[in-house]
């Protein structure tokens, strides 16, 4: 079988998305909020229906009723831990130069920490779980436990370290997202190091203050050629090609766009920013698409609310 290259196209334009975000916003007012579960589904259903890889789109399969639902559920769950909160802040009031009433502060700001880490790994859960190309489904196998221990190690190194193990836990966190994803039968591997992002990381930390602090636009990119370059699935491996000046360009133009147009252009920037994406990653190697069957995977939308209510953006990644 002759190695292939497939590419990724996006197709969506700002003048639809436009469209589509101005009736969700109305729709939203009309309805005092309700119904904005509904109108962040229909983005998402644009955004993948537009995507193509290999000449086939990308479906999103999830709906709004389910987004509505795992938001009443998180509802729920923030009015008990601010039930509990409200039931122990006089005491804290009272105590707060004790250290009872330290530890109850940090205790609560704990339990939040970790409610936002569980809603990171539950929503990427829930969003591959709707999504699916050729007709079979991705999927997102990893424990949240294993996910909070992971973050709580690495957000401990790091602060000890002075943030210089910031590109050990950036790598593991990468590994943990990419071997626990699935295309229906067939699992994602990731096989990168972090040494290079280390020198890298290095780099932009020296940098900082010459440049303004503008070469981290040059890590970020390193940093994505790296994770998705050392991402595969059965020999064929991702290649990322973005590069930190196009990366910066792409932030900066952006930002003239909306404020130039005091936001309307916002829809035209968020296009442009899949497109650039697209444009810049493709899966290189021999795959037998064929032989992949479906993996069925039910997924709850508490971490999906959850993650809506703490405003945490999950993106695809992996």
């Amino acid at each position: 079988m002759q190695p292939n290259t497939a590419r990724l196209r996006y197709h969506g334009t700002g003048g639809a998305l436009f469209g589509l975000m101005f009736v969700n916003y109305l729709l939203t007012l009309i309805t005092l909020g309700i119904y904005s579960s509904w109108a962040r589904n229909k983005v998402r259903v644009f955004h993948w229906s537009h995507t193509e890889m290999d000449g086939d789109r990308f479906a999103y399969h999830g709906t709004g009723g389910e987004l509505f639902v795992g938001l009443l559920k998180a509802i729920g769950v923030m009015m008990v831990l601010g039930l509990a909160f409200a039931m122990i802040a006089p005491a804290v009031q009272e105590e707060t130069t004790t250290v009872a009433g330290v530890v109850s502060v940090l205790g609560f700001y704990a339990v939040v920490s970790v409610l936002v880490v569980y809603a990171v790994n539950s929503a990427r859960r829930y969003r591959l779980s709707r999504t699916s190309w050729r007709g079979i489904r991705f999927s997102f196998h990893g424990q949240g436990g294993d996910f909070i221990k992971l973050v709580i190690r690495g957000t401990l190194l790091t602060i000890v370290t002075l943030g210089f193990y910031a590109p050990y836990f950036q790598n593991q966190a990468r590994k943990f997202f990419v071997d626990h994803a699935r295309f229906g039968s067939e699992p994602f591997m990731y096989d990168g190091t972090p040494a290079p992002l280390f020198g890298h990381y290095v780099k932009a930390f020296i940098l900082t203050i010459p440049t303004l602090g503008l070469y981290w636009v040059w890590y970020s990119a390193f940093k994505h050629r790296h994770f998705w370059n050392h991402s595969t699935m059965r020999g064929a491996r991702f290649q990322c090609t973005i590069t930190g000046g196009a990366l910066l360009g792409l932030h900066l133009t952006n930002l003239l766009l909306v404020v130039c147009t005091l936001g309307i252009g916002t829809p035209w920037a968020v296009v442009r920013v899949h497109e650039f994406w697209a444009n810049n990653l493709a899966l290189v190697g021999t795959v037998d698409w064929a032989s992949i069957t479906q993996r069925a995977q039910e997924a709850s939308t508490v971490g999906e609310g959850l993650a809506d209510s703490f405003d945490v953006d999950v993106g695809f990644g992996m």
